[in-house]
């Protein structure tokens, strides 16, 4: 057994290759048969509708949303937030089908198109308490979604700052106004529901390994054995001291 990555589109090298260097083995999956074969599933970024036409193609919907109510642990990132959330406004016409299971309304493409992409240092005090590390995250955005709602049972992990969308005007007649009597607004990009997990942002796409060790952590608690089920790449010890090491970002 092993971690499972959907393969239909989007960022999976980047999970599978961010697996290997914590010593665990990633699958490509892309077939519903091919999910009895893992214990846990990551959901990677993409073209959220582009990846839920292709899943709906192989027939994966019913599978995965099956695999969801087993209790087993899912992590999506991006896009993958997206097909978990159990409601998505701000879709293209018609919408996209959805896997459902973590109780919260996602916009897409909330922070903007592909150039209004932007990274930014997250307060992540949960991920902290159990990875070690940093104080925060550096979160890389792209066309990403946030949470506006969560139900009553998800916690929140990280939130990230909105910017304001007053424009602020600069001449010899007007005066540059300051806007520090607007309060912050923030949004949720990072949560988690019983066995699943979602995050806004691409951690695959940086050297920091800290969500990955987390989502194992939640692999290992879903059940007796589990933990054993974890196929090590290259016959690599997983066991730690709790301080994992970390990489200076890629980005």
């Amino acid at each position: 057994m092993a971690v499972g990555v959907l393969a239909l589109q989007g960022s999976f090298n980047e999970h599978i290759a961010a697996l290997g260097r914590l010593g665990v083995k990633g699958v490509e999956i892309r077939k519903p048969e091919q999910l009895q074969n893992v214990t846990s599933l990551i959901i990677p970024g993409g073209e959220s509708t582009t990846m839920a036409k292709l899943a709906e193609f192989h027939n994966l919907f019913p599978a995965l949303r099956e695999f969801v109510k087993m209790g087993k642990p899912v992590w999506g990132t991006c896009a993958g937030l997206i097909f978990l959330a159990n409601k998505a406004i701000g879709q293209k016409t018609g919408g996209q089908e959805l896997v459902g299971g973590l109780d919260c309304t996602v916009h897409r493409n909330y922070f903007g198109s592909q150039i209004q992409s932007f990274e930014a240092e997250l307060p992540v005090p949960e991920l902290v308490c159990k990875e070690g590390g940093p104080e925060t995250f550096r979160g890389v955005f792209i066309r990403a979604p946030a949470v506006l709602e969560v139900g009553p049972g998800v916690d929140v992990l990280a939130e990230c700052p909105v910017p304001s969308t007053n424009v602020l005007y600069s001449s010899s007649a007007v005066q540059i106004q300051e806007e520090n009597s607007m309060p912050e607004k923030k949004v949720v990009v990072a949560l988690k529901q019983r066995n699943l997990l979602g995050t806004a942002f691409h951690p695959e796409l940086t050297a920091d390994t800290r969500w990955h060790s987390y989502f194992l952590k939640m692999v290992s608690e879903v059940g007796e054995g589990t933990s054993s089920s974890i196929v090590p790449a290259g016959g690599v010890d997983l066991s730690n001291d709790g301080k994992l090491r970390i990489d200076l970002p890629i980005f």
